[in-house]
């Protein structure tokens, strides 16, 4: 990988080792059973040919130096797959709209084209998890409320999902089972209930932080008195949500997060409850591919 395209990647908060990782394994899903035969076959050799990667439909693109990633790596597949460049015409987390250019290709045209889906499907995946976040970012604007993802990720693409969360303005939850603590339903009925959960997963890791699931508002007033102060409100009412955030305010620095059957279109209201975070699978498990294409 280029120096380059590793300080790009820094730069969005990914890892470059990780990067390449997962770079390396889509290539490696193409190249599995040979060279490209139809570009090789189709592309009179040593034709350079340049193209741009445009966008047919608005969004919020994301995933570019992903891509650059692709054009490094692609050598490693095959003699002929050298010599593709490619430069961002664009920033990750920037607007784009119909026509609009976000990256440039050039090379020889069988290597182009050999590169062509696995570059398109870093690109329209992570465009279209930053797209549909930020119509949730928008939806909420003004509310002080933030927009959470999940740990519901594709496997093996988390890190670069999550990325693509916060290049269309949302905000990451855990990225892994470790780094936070999220008491749910069946770690109560395993503890023995909620008060005896809380103060076992204190008393195993008192420096992470600790978040609780509520259903009802009977719960979250028991996860308050037990010293929760992260509460996920989970599948409540309009009215059971404002209730909540009256039961938190008698305790400082308590933050509250509506979870379960959100939707785009009610997404102000919740906030108006006065919650912190809206928590959205949805981002990362549902979100369409944006519509881009490379055109020479």
């Amino acid at each position: 990988m280029r120096a380059e395209t590793a300080a790009a990647l820094r730069v969005a908060g990914l890892d470059p080792e990780d990067t390449r990782e997962v770079v390396a394994r889509a290539l490696a899903e193409d190249f599995r059973y040979g060279p490209d035969v139809t570009s090789v076959a189709t592309a009179p050799p040593g034709e350079v040919v340049t193209g741009q990667v445009v966008a047919r439909t608005p969004g919020v693109v994301a995933g570019l130096p992903v891509a650059l990633s692709v054009a490094d790596l692609l050598a490693d597949f095959g003699s002929g797959l050298a010599g593709v460049s490619m430069a961002a015409l664009a920033a990750d987390g920037d607007r784009i709209g119909p026509g609009d250019a976000v990256l440039r290709v050039t090379g020889p045209a069988a290597a182009v084209l050999s590169a062509e889906r696995t570059m398109l499907n870093f690109l329209t995946h992570l465009s279209g998890i930053a797209s549909l976040t930020r119509l949730w970012v928008d939806a909420v604007a003004g509310t002080g409320a933030a927009i959470r993802d999940t740990r519901k990720t594709l496997p093996g693409l988390r890190l670069l999902e999550k990325y693509a969360v916060r290049c269309g303005g949302g905000v990451n939850h855990r990225m892994g089972l470790g780094d936070a603590a999220l008491i749910k339903d069946n770690h109560v009925a395993a503890a023995g209930g909620v008060a005896k959960a809380i103060a076992a997963v204190r008393a195993h890791a008192p420096e992470v932080p600790l978040e609780v699931e509520c259903d009802t508002l009977a719960e979250v007033r028991e996860s308050l008195e037990a010293g929760a102060r992260f509460i996920l409100l989970d599948n409540m009412s309009l009215d059971a949500l404002r209730a909540a955030v009256t039961e938190a305010r008698r305790y400082p620095g308590t933050r509250l997060e509506a979870s379960g059957g959100l939707r785009l279109e009610t997404a102000r209201d919740v906030a108006m409850c006065g919650v912190d975070y809206l928590a959205v699978g949805a981002l990362t498990h549902s979100s369409p591919a944006l519509d881009l294409g490379l055109d020479f």
